[in-house]
């Protein structure tokens, strides 16, 4: 079982929506984050004379899933945000001039940072958030940097990790790992893995039969799974998702005039992945059963709750 840890976390101003710092116990780095607005403050602040790294954070209009994210590095931040604050193109970006609008700053407490660890920083979450796929970057091809003796590599490495914890808690997930259900063993084998079982959904008279497992808060439908092939629903709704599911190249035409899941995708939640795959709004808590069983993901999960408060008023009893 994955151990539990503490992340502190501070409202500088007193408000949910201010500048926010971040810090996990035995880790030397520190998290700073707030809105565009609050830039003016943000930069008057000690952390932002160090070396970091910094995360530019904005929505992309082109498409509602993911957003537009800026990775950076300066041996003074304070300064580089300044300049990415002027009207002007991010410089080698390729990118809006104005798209960001949160920032987060990464830089560390005893002030050992340098510039060659940032840069080196910068190289390895630049690849790591286009592997994850949660986000749309602007950077572009990151740069490989590797000229760091082999034991800072492995500090920077510990690093990383911390930062890929803390980063989510703040609303920040474009660099949270993304489970792949089909790479720990085979979308369409009857056996799923221990996460959850496998779920069904099917709608028999046009074909359609879909595949889901949760995973790590998520719901995945899992490759090769059948979709409808054009949303029938009224407007609104998951009509949006389908179609940039559709643009995104995740759900595929097939001959029989179906949709294709050409990967595994992580919905929000079962209804999400219900309506998609229907071509209309669903219960997904009553679509999607455990396959084989028949039971629905609504009695599955109310099964688990029972179990799990059984359990713990045994060991009170205990």
């Amino acid at each position: 079982m994955t151990q539990g840890r503490s992340i502190r976390l501070f409202l500088v101003d007193g408000t949910p929506n201010g500048l926010l710092t971040a810090e996990i116990m035995n880790w030397t780095g520190h998290v700073l984050t707030g809105p565009r607005s609050k830039l003016s403050e943000l930069v008057q602040r000690p952390e932002c004379g160090r070396a970091g790294i910094y995360f530019l954070v904005g929505p992309d209009p082109e498409n509602s899933l993911r957003p537009l994210v800026y990775i950076g590095e300066s041996d003074d931040v304070g300064t580089r945000l300044k300049q990415h604050n002027r009207p002007e193109v991010i410089a080698g970006s390729g990118g809006g001039k104005d798209f960001w609008e949160k920032v987060c700053l990464v830089t560390s407490k005893d002030q050992n940072l340098t510039k060659a660890h940032v840069k080196y920083l910068e190289s390895l979450l630049i690849q790591n958030a286009g592997q994850v796929g949660r986000c749309k970057l602007i950077n572009g091809t990151a740069h490989d940097y590797v000229n760091l003796p082999e034991s800072d590599r492995a500090d920077m490495a510990f690093f990383i990790d911390q930062i890929r914890t803390v980063l989510p808690v703040l609303g920040l997930d474009f660099l949270r790992d993304r489970p792949m259900p089909s790479s720990l063993k085979s979308s369409l084998e009857p056996e799923a893995p221990p996460s959850s079982p496998r779920f069904v959904a099917e709608v028999p008279r046009h074909g359609i039969k879909a595949y889901g497992q949760e995973i790590d808060g998520e719901f995945f439908v899992l490759e090769g799974s059948l979709a409808r092939g054009k949303w029938t629903g009224v407007d609104g709704g998951y009509q949006g998702l389908f179609q940039q599911l559709c643009d995104d190249g995740v759900l595929v035409e097939t001959e029989a005039g179906l949709r294709r899941f050409a990967t595994d995708y992580a919905f929000s939640s079962p209804s999400a992945a219900a309506a998609v795959v229907s071509g209309r709004s669903a219960n997904g808590r009553e679509h999607w059963k455990v396959e084989g069983l028949g039971q629905t993901y609504a009695a599955w999960q109310d099964q688990k709750v029972s179990a799990a408060a059984a359990r713990a008023e045994g060991a009170e009893e205990a």
